[in-house]
């Protein structure tokens, strides 16, 4: 069984990325870097609870690949955050993890993600109810706080006596959004508070040498918007992380062998969605893989047209 404090030090995880992180996008990652803990696209409890066909085709995964494999759900409602718990747990998941954390207008106006900050009480009931549960760990994302940042400890104390066993922290407050620079000195005070609390920073991470430079005190990382188009990147943080190298020594791959993986994650997509839907959610993938190589404007025109693994292929030049 998966342990938040037993996993691999220093743990690299990818960030749960709504319309990004599907079964093929999480199976690409574990391909480039197996050592990487990655998570769903956050998905509604009360969806999961009311057996919302769409959301349960979601929590698919291959077990032979992705493991540790962790369930991110977000709702406010108690009984639906334990009967989705069991489902989640039933299906074979390693963990689940609670988002407090989006900050979509959306999300917060129903007195989800973020929201829960202001609602430190539902928050700990949210924990408690998916705690007991199940036996699988629950780990909770959330942000430094609403609008202070003195906040986050006693919040994450709160939700920690509740049952959390690991944390993941987002270096940027709800009224932040994603402007300015993530700020990561809260969350090093944070595990001085917490030692014993696995404590994973996030935020702003494009680079092997963005994750030494901030990981500091911390169990880990989380990386989200640094793999668009650029997933390696996960391998150059596992290998700086893990094995101590100098990560201005890590060798660039070419853009030449980049390719069959840009081809295996359309294959994976295809196969996870069928051809229509999965070429269409790649366009996506494909031109932010495109990006800075020579004549990108041109293919990436022709990228975001492309039907079938063939007319990539066609662009790319295989």
């Amino acid at each position: 069984m998966f342990c938040w404090h037993k996993a691999l030090r220093p743990i690299v995880a990818l960030a749960p990325m709504a319309g990004v992180t599907d079964a093929s996008y999480r199976q690409l990652i574990k391909k480039i870097a197996p050592e990487v803990v990655v998570y769903t696209e956050f998905l509604s409890t009360d969806a999961i609870h009311y057996g919302a066909k769409k959301t349960l085709q979601m929590l698919h995964f291959d077990a032979a690949v992705e493991r540790p494999f962790i369930v991110q759900v977000f709702g406010k409602d108690p009984e639906h955050f334990l009967s989705a718990a069991k489902v989640i747990e039933d299906l074979g998941a390693d963990g689940i993890d609670i988002n407090m954390g989006c900050p979509a207008a959306k999300v917060v106006s129903s007195c989800h993600g973020s929201a829960l900050i202001r609602n430190p009480d539902l928050a700990a009931e949210l924990v408690h109810s998916t705690k007991k549960a199940v036996k699988i760990p629950v780990s909770v994302k959330t942000r430094l706080g609403w609008d202070r940042v003195e906040t986050l400890i006693p919040f994450c104390e709160r939700i920690i006596a509740a049952g959390a066993e690991a944390l993941a922290i987002h270096g940027r407050r709800y009224c932040d959004k994603f402007s300015g620079s993530a700020n990561w000195e809260p969350i090093y005070a944070l595990k001085q508070a917490l030692p014993h609390i696995p404590i994973i920073g996030n935020g702003d991470i494009a680079s092997a040498a963005d994750a030494v430079s901030k990981i500091g005190n911390l169990d880990g990382v989380m990386v989200g918007r640094g793999t668009f188009g650029n997933p390696w990147v996960m391998a150059e943080i596992c290998e700086a992380l893990h094995r101590k190298a100098d990560s201005c020594q890590l060798s660039a791959i070419s853009f030449q062998d980049k390719i069959p993986f840009i081809l295996e994650h359309c294959e994976l997509a295809v196969a996870l969605k069928g051809e229509k839907r999965g070429m269409l959610e790649m366009r996506r993938h494909l031109a932010s893989y495109v990006r800075g190589q020579p004549g990108a404007a041109e293919m990436r025109a022709q990228l975001v047209r492309a039907e079938k693994i063939e007319d990539v292929k066609a662009v790319l030049c295989v």
